[in-house]
């Protein structure tokens, strides 16, 4: 939730990083359409809140990271405003739902096909933009073959698509500590 993820702010602001933690309705409350609607709509209102700001990074971790890499393929006239996304973290994240619905994680989203494909980032990979942001795919040395699957192929869709992508392959973590690592000002993913 945006109350458990202050623990990653501190590094940033005392670089002078503004730091908003987003949040939305998780299952089984929220609908998969609902969560990645409320994010767009979470950043359009920080891009009208906050004209003069340098731009945007986003960073998400697993479902986070998903609806990030969401946020990246937003036709943003139907939002009123247009975030200035200079670039996105995506770490273990999700970009393919199609998996998900056979397994008990389907239980709580409730998705069907349609809104699994609707809501893929790799299905949605738009072209990039002229001045398009840099975008940063990781993935911990330790996350699952399917994590690791997913964010390789994600970050070479984008690419494909003409995206500036690095993909980082962390040694040394998992899952879980990939994120929690980010409360450390040495950490390479809190560098980066």
């Amino acid at each position: 939730s945006k109350d458990e993820s202050g623990f990653a702010a501190p590094p940033l602001v005392s670089r002078g990083v503004g730091v908003v933690a987003v949040g939305y309705d998780t299952a089984p409350g929220g609908h998969m359409d609902a969560m990645v609607l409320q994010v767009r709509r979470s950043l359009a209102f920080l891009a009208q809140r906050y004209p003069g700001i340098r731009g945007m990074y986003l960073c998400g971790h697993s479902a986070g990271a998903h609806l990030a890499a969401m946020a990246l393929s937003t036709d943003w006239t139907e939002y009123g405003a247009v975030p200035d996304i200079k670039g996105a973290v995506l770490v273990s994240g999700v970009y393919d739902l199609e998996p998900i619905l056979h397994t008990y994680v389907n239980d709580a989203l409730n998705m069907s096909r349609e809104v699994a494909r609707r809501n893929s980032p790799m299905l949605c990979v738009s072209p990039a933009a002229p001045a398009s942001c840099e975008v940063l795919v990781a993935v911990a040395q330790h996350d699952s073959p399917e994590f690791r699957r997913q964010s390789q192929e994600y970050g070479q869709a984008l690419r494909a698509a003409g995206w500036s992508v690095s993909l980082l392959d962390l040694a040394g973590v998992d899952h879980f500590d990939i994120i929690e690592k980010l409360s450390e000002e040495s950490f390479v993913l809190t560098q980066v």
